[in-house]
């Protein structure tokens, strides 16, 4: 009897959207309080997780999805990388 393996599903903090983790791209806050790019999704820390739309990541930045789920103010920089590393990954495509 073969069992079927769940895949992890993560809710964007731009759209609301529950995605599968594959999906999406990890912002996160390890515990000496960096704001990281995470593109494995396995390091050690707070995550939040944005869809790879530029939408998706404007909506978060209005909303403050993401500093929400930190539970940090974000700089200005982490949103620029976060907007470059969506470009480069839409190009890809």
């Amino acid at each position: 009897m073969a069992t079927k393996n769940k895949t992890p599903l993560r809710q964007c903090t731009g759209c609301r959207e529950m995605k599968s983790k594959k999906e999406m791209i990890r912002v996160l806050k390890t515990p000496e309080n960096e704001i990281v790019l995470d593109a494995t999704g396995r390091k050690n820390g707070r995550g939040a997780y944005v869809c790879l739309s530029q939408e998706c990541l404007e909506k978060a930045v209005k909303s403050r999805g993401i500093e929400r789920s930190l539970k940090m103010a974000v700089p200005a920089e982490v949103y620029e990388d976060l907007k470059k590393e969506l470009a480069n990954i839409e190009k890809q495509q």
